[in-house]
């Protein structure tokens, strides 16, 4: 996975104050009550294991970025831990922990090689971070710590962006918007062969206290195109158990022309 997220971390937050988080927020709860956090069902109400009790009230926040969802599922009352390889991002999402003063645990790492404390309830991803995935293999050995890492009936919870969107809707576009502390031009390529999209973004900060003065910065990103099959065959073969997908756009059937997929799978057993 290439670097990205330094100086573009600073600016994340201002170009994405349009993202649903609250709606995603409240599709990732309302999936955790319809299955069951950690087999919490009427099989075994009897566990009394404060420890265990814990656990299954974790949710692993994969790829968290600044924190926001963090700090929306961490104010819903979870356990919350978040994960993510770049320091810019979390230095802001400790940054906004300090002045929420939730109890949120920050991690920097990579997601093919997370290391925990111990299990959790449920692990989340959102936001298309799967697709920083580049290979099936490095989708496989994340699903697998996924998997390991979760207690017996655990949920995964996570969403990524198709080959049909990036062959079709973003393409070899361009992107641009103008704001008055800060700009972007976003250029995209997308790569058939490999099904990789890179992006070459282009950012205009504004200094502090300066009207005519823009810093200027470039990063490269890339992505990696997946379809349904693909992420329900690495699932199975991780050990994981397939629930359901849906339509992220729509909330309805996936379907040839689903931009963005939302997927439900668990680990299969009882925890206690």
């Amino acid at each position: 996975m290439a670097e990205a997220y330094t100086d573009f971390a600073a600016v994340y937050d201002t170009f994405m104050d349009d993202t649903p988080y609250g709606e995603w927020c409240g599709r990732l709860v309302g999936l955790l009550e319809k299955y069951g956090n950690a087999g919490d069902t009427e099989n075994d109400m009897n566990v009394t294991s404060e420890n265990l009790r814990q656990e299954r009230n974790t949710i692993l926040d994969l790829g968290c970025g600044t924190g926001t969802l963090t700090e929306l599922l961490a104010g819903r009352g979870y356990d919350m831990i978040g994960v993510d390889s770049a320091q810019e991002m979390l230095q802001i999402a400790m940054e906004k922990r300090e002045r929420s003063g939730l109890d949120i645990l920050y991690l920097q790492q990579d997601m093919r090689s997370f290391e925990l404390y111990g299990a959790v309830g449920a692990v989340v991803s959102v936001c298309d971070s799967v697709n920083y995935l580049l290979t099936e293999e490095d989708v496989l050995r994340t699903f697998r710590l996924v998997c390991n890492y979760l207690l017996p009936g655990g949920l995964f919870l996570f969403d990524f962006n198709t080959v049909y969107k990036y062959e079709t809707v973003i393409g070899d576009a361009t992107i641009a918007e103008a704001r008055e502390e800060c700009s972007f031009i976003w250029d995209n390529y997308y790569h058939a062969a490999e099904r990789i999209n890179e992006y070459d973004l282009t950012v205009f900060v504004r200094e502090d206290g300066r009207e005519d003065l823009y810093r200027r910065f470039r990063e490269t990103h890339y992505q990696r195109g997946y379809t349904l099959g693909q992420m329900r065959a690495c699932l199975e073969r991780a050990g994981l158990e397939f629930l359901e997908a849906s339509d992220a756009d729509t909330n309805g059937e996936v379907t040839g022309t689903s931009g963005r997929v939302c997927i439900a799978a668990r680990r299969p057993g009882i925890a206690g």
